[in-house]
């Protein structure tokens, strides 16, 4: 499959780049729109409906609108990587889109080439050390602004790498020793006849999720966090700097759907029963079935967001470190064994792996159906375990403490400088040297 690239002619090279650039270009004004849409419609109320037929233009609206927007630089920030940093982010993201395969060989003007910019023998792990330096803008993004909540965001943001990175590269792995390659066009040849989501299930899971704090999609949205952090790493940007963030985060969304689509999902190869056809499969017809399955991703994306709430920072560090790191190296090590055994001639030991993946699939399957049953603990109690409330008492209240209020608390005095630089007072505390303020109830009582 390699030796068929580095043979296409100039023109064809650039109409290839143009192609791809375009259509990442697209997707991402598509994908806004749709997204507001799909949580308009899941959390009942009206989408944007003003500008242009239903709201169509509302994306090309919103990107006139920022390009024309004042550029404003704070001072007290690292001018040349605060200006550079939403490039390291966005350009990456379309870098990354070079290697994969969005349908087979075709005539354009009477030259057979395949629907691929390029490929060579590392190709997925060219994705993966491109989409991991996309990461860089928003860490320095973050460093270079010279503000509080950016920093916070860009820590976040590493930690993040470091922890989803890894996860990442493993679901990888299980692929690579199955299809025996790392070119993405030899995965998608090695699917042909089966999809890797039935044979690697457990690492199409681990990918998803992976995929899903790769790109700062809720719930893994912590470096942007508009809750806590104002808007995290890019709240110094506006104009077309903080379009830039937006648009690499789109495109970045295209392209580990694109992945994804390569390594679990046959690729461009057609669905069941579309492939029973002769044509399914040539010609033009793959680049529809690519581009259905990764908008099947991006609706994902959608859904996520509508539904879920952000995670906390220690549930975010555990699912990464206790649940999807250890899961990959036992899967890995299953996948080893099984491929060891097909070298030796045993390949009957593949259907393990199939078997392993229904196997995970039915307990997931049955983990959700128990939670959604299940109904919380405050509402399952009996009546008498929680408390009743008796009127007559709310007629007259007894006077003095009553018998299930707490002892009073005396507050630890409070020391701003204890952890070696000054902190604000959180609620009932008191700096040194102040008086404490003076409840309603006290007010009233003098």
């Amino acid at each position: 499959m390699i030796a068929g690239f580095g043979t296409d002619p100039w023109w064809l090279v650039i109409a290839k780049a143009v192609a791809i650039f375009v259509f990442l270009v697209l997707t991402p004004l598509i994908a806004i729109l749709a997204e507001r849409k799909v949580m308009a419609r899941m959390q009942m109320r009206v989408g944007p409906n003003r500008v242009g037929p239903g709201g169509m233009l509302q994306s090309l609206a919103d990107g006139i609108k920022l390009a024309l927007k004042e550029g404003i630089v704070p001072k007290g920030v690292d001018k040349p990587i605060y200006l550079l940093a939403p490039v390291i982010a966005a350009v990456p993201a379309f870098m990354a889109f070079a290697v994969v395969p969005f349908g087979p060989e075709v005539s354009v003007f009477g030259t057979r080439t395949p629907l691929q910019l390029t490929d060579f023998p590392v190709g997925v792990l060219y994705i993966l050390a491109v989409t991991s330096v996309g990461v860089y803008g928003i860490v320095l993004a973050g460093w270079a602004s010279g503000s509080t909540y950016p920093l916070l965001g860009g820590l976040r943001s590493t930690a993040q790498v470091i922890s989803y990175e890894i996860a990442m590269g493993l679901s990888f792995t299980a692929v690579f020793l199955y299809a025996g390659t790392m070119s993405t066009s030899g995965i998608v040849a090695a699917q042909s006849n089966t999809w890797y989501i039935f044979l690697l299930f457990p690492s199409f899971l681990i990918y998803v999720t992976s995929m899903v704090g790769e790109t700062n999609r809720a719930p893994f949205d912590l470096p942007e966090a508009e809750g806590e952090l104002v808007g995290g790493f890019h709240t110094e940007y506006s104009s077309l700097n903080f379009a830039m963030f937006m648009l690499a985060e789109y495109v970045n969304m295209v392209t580990v759907s694109a992945l994804a689509t390569t390594l679990f999902l046959g690729g461009w190869h057609a669905p069941f029963p579309i492939s029973l056809w002769d044509g399914a499969n040539s010609g033009w017809w793959p680049v529809l079935w690519f581009t259905l399955k990764v908008w099947g991703f991006l609706f994902v994306f959608i859904w996520l967001r509508a539904t879920l709430p952000r995670l906390r920072y220690d549930q975010f560090m555990n699912l990464g470190w206790k649940v999807l790191i250890p899961i990959s190296l036992v899967w890995i090590v299953l996948v080893a064994t099984v491929r060891a055994l097909r070298l030796e001639g045993y390949g009957s030991f593949a259907n393990a792996l199939v078997v392993a993946s229904v196997v995970v699939a039915v307990l997931l399957a049955v983990f959700l159906w128990r939670r959604s049953r299940r109904e919380p603990e405050s509402a399952a109690a009996p009546p008498s375990s929680r408390g009743a409330v008796d009127l007559r008492s709310l007629e007259n209240p007894p006077s003095g403490p009553m018998p299930s209020d707490p002892p009073p608390f005396d507050p630890p005095p409070f020391d701003p400088m204890a952890g070696g630089f000054p902190v604000p007072p959180l609620p009932g505390q008191v700096l040194p040297g102040k008086t404490p303020p003076t409840t309603v109830k006290e007010r009233s009582d003098a």
